[in-house]
C-alpha cells in the first residue's frame, strides 16, 4: 500500500507544470515624449524551441497608420495585413529578414499575408502612402510585451529560471540585462539615442 501510495505523488508532482510567474516593470524611452512602443522579450530559453501559433496575428492599416505601429511575433507566425481605409494600401519590406517582401496593393476590407520565417526587427512600409511605417518583431520564444505609453509592460506565464531580457525600440538603443525570475519579478530598463 505504501509503495503505490508514493509512486501515486511522485507522479503528482511530475505532472505538475513548472513555476511560472512574470516579469514586469517600466522601459523609461529617454528624449520622446512617451514610452511606448519598446518590445521586452526573453532572447532564448535554452534547449527549448516554440511552435508558430496556429492563428494569424493582424496588423491593421487604418487611418494612414499601421496599426498596431509594433507588432511582435513567433518566428514562423503568419501576419494578416488588413486595408480598412477607403483607399488603396501596399505593404512591402525592404528587410532582407524579411525576405524583401512586397504583397503588392489592395482595396478596403481585404487583408493579404506574410510569414515571418526568421528573426528580425522588420520594416513595414506602403509604397502608396509612403509616411505610413509599421514594425514586426520577429522573435525567438512567446514571451515578450509591448510598453504602454507610460513604459510599464507584463510578460505573462514565465518559467522560473534566469533569462536574457532584452528591449528592442524603433528609434531608440536597444538594452539587456540578465533576470532571474522567481514568481512575479521586476525588471525596468532605460533606453535612450
Amino acid at each position: 500500500m505504501k509503495k503505490s501510495l508514493i509512486a501515486a505523488a511522485i507522479f503528482t508532482i511530475a505532472a505538475l507544470p513548472l513555476m511560472a510567474g512574470d516579469i514586469h516593470g517600466k522601459v523609461t524611452a529617454k528624449g520622446l515624449r512617451d514610452s511606448s512602443d519598446a518590445v521586452v522579450f526573453i532572447d532564448k530559453v535554452p534547449g527549448k524551441t516554440f511552435a508558430p501559433p496556429a492563428l494569424h496575428a493582424r496588423m491593421n492599416q487604418k487611418g494612414l497608420q499601421f496599426v498596431p505601429h509594433v507588432l511582435p511575433v513567433l518566428i514562423g507566425t503568419t501576419v494578416d495585413f488588413l486595408n480598412s481605409d477607403s483607399v488603396l494600401h501596399n505593404v512591402f519590406s525592404p528587410d532582407a529578414c524579411a525576405n524583401r517582401f512586397n504583397l503588392g496593393t489592395w482595396p478596403q476590407g481585404q487583408s493579404k499575408s506574410f510569414t515571418f520565417k526568421k528573426e528580425c526587427f522588420a520594416d513595414v512600409l506602403c509604397k502608396v502612402h509612403p509616411e505610413m511605417e509599421g514594425f514586426v518583431a520577429v522573435l525567438p520564444t512567446p514571451y515578450f510585451a509591448v510598453t504602454s505609453p507610460d513604459g510599464s509592460y507584463q510578460i505573462l506565464n514565465v518559467p522560473d529560471g534566469t533569462y536574457s531580457v532584452k528591449v528592442w525600440h524603433p528609434t531608440l538603443k536597444p538594452a539587456q540585462k540578465k533576470v532571474v525570475v522567481k514568481g512575479a519579478t521586476e525588471a525596468s530598463f532605460e533606453i535612450a539615442k
